[in-house]
């Protein structure tokens, strides 16, 4: 394994720390405010973080051809940040983050329906595979399903649509200007929920929000780094090591630890994770190889 290799793994396996560490801290922040505050804050202190970033792009950081793909991308991430940070504070924190992880599983459908990217058979096949772990983590039956786990389910959509979407900007657009408006649209957007329920944060409050942006633009931050040094199909996996950091932490913290049907379940989602990475690589490499 290359050099290059080594380092984008250990960047994404720092990213998805800060993500599960920032996940702590919503389910710590949440006892005392409300999931509109908590998304609120995390964007309006993400977006102080990253002026400084954004300000040594200059004025090109704000130009943009596709004004309408920016908000559809902002509108996706704010929701899947809503659902997201709600899970966080009502279900396991792991299983919040497997959830969470389910977003590969929507984007053959989204990218077919949409992008008419064609869906092959095996890609079906791994795709109804996750679906069956995330069913063994949401325990439907005949009398109720877990409301909160379809949440976070909602959220892995939302996040779905959002990458799709960042895939498209990509084309034309300069990452600087992508991060700049989905921090825009954020705060707008969580400004209003905010303001209709506001609670005043207490100072331990504030430091708790504040550390959980700088937690979030950190990983923010690394993650981009890591596909810098290697390409998302041979690092990506390496993102599931959310799952173990979360189990890790909700054991030591909250006392908290899934059956043995949601670990099943997370082997499942985790497998066709990995499994749709690859099938993708393999079929962009046939089509560039019969071009």
């Amino acid at each position: 394994m290359p050099v290059n290799l080594y380092k984008g793994a250990a960047f994404i396996l720092l990213s998805e720390l800060f993500f599960v560490l920032m996940g702590t801290q919503v389910r710590s922040v949440s006892q005392g405010l409300s999931n509109e505050m908590i998304v609120f804050f995390r964007n309006l202190f993400g977006l102080q973080i990253m002026i400084p970033l954004l300000l040594r792009h200059g004025s090109s950081a704000f130009k943009t051809s596709k004004p309408q793909l920016h908000l559809l991308r902002g509108l996706a991430g704010v929701s899947a940040m809503y659902c997201f940070f709600y899970a966080i504070a009502h279900i396991e924190l792991a299983s919040a983050m497997i959830l969470k992880m389910s977003a590969p599983l929507f984007i053959p459908l989204i990218a077919f329906i949409w992008l008419k990217e064609q869906l092959s058979w095996l890609i079906g096949i791994v795709v109804v595979i996750g679906f069956c772990g995330v069913s063994l983590i949401i325990k439907p039956d005949l009398a109720a399903i877990n409301s909160v786990a379809l949440i976070a389910l909602a959220g892995g959509f939302f996040a779905a649509i959002a990458k799709t979407t960042v895939k498209r900007l990509t084309a034309t657009e300069r990452p600087a200007t992508i991060v700049f408006y989905f921090a825009l649209t954020g705060l707008t957007v969580s400004s209003i929920p905010a303001l209709l329920n506001w609670q005043t944060p207490d100072l331990q409050q504030l430091l708790q929000l504040l550390l959980l942006g700088l937690l979030a633009s950190l990983g923010q931050f690394l993650m981009t780094q890591a596909y810098v040094f290697a390409p998302a199909s041979q690092i990506s996996h390496f993102s599931y090591s959310s799952i173990l950091y979360a189990s890790l932490l909700g054991w030591l913290i909250w006392d908290e630890w899934m059956d043995a049907w949601s670990w099943l379940g997370a082997i499942l989602v985790i497998l066709s994770g990995i499994l749709l990475v690859q099938v993708k690589h393999v079929s962009s490499l046939q089509s560039a190889k019969s071009l």
